[in-house]
């Protein structure tokens, strides 16, 4: 893992990149409370394609951000700011 980067489109939407590639989208679902959800999605969610790891499936549900990110293995996230090139990082792998 360690490939992984999330590209902020807009509050609450991330775009999923493996390397340079994207593979997929991270968006949260529901109301900023308790309900809230983070779901994974890749682009090819063919049954028989191949996931790459950790995916066992082709849509994964994480209550925070802050788990789907150290579950791609301490994912950064680019932030929603013109201009700002810096790579944020949310909490520890």
């Amino acid at each position: 893992m360690g490939d992984y980067h999330l590209l902020q489109l807009a509050p609450g939407s991330y775009d999923l990149l493996l390397k340079d590639d994207i593979i997929g989208s991270v968006v949260r679902c529901g109301s900023r409370h308790k309900s809230t959800t983070w779901i994974v999605e890749l682009l090819d969610d063919r049954p028989a394609a191949p996931h790459p790891s950790p995916f066992t499936a082709a849509e994964q549900e994480f209550k925070t951000l802050d788990e789907v990110c150290r579950w791609l293995g301490g994912t950064p996230i680019r932030p929603l700011r013109n201009g700002d090139e810096v790579l944020a990082r949310l909490g520890p792998p």
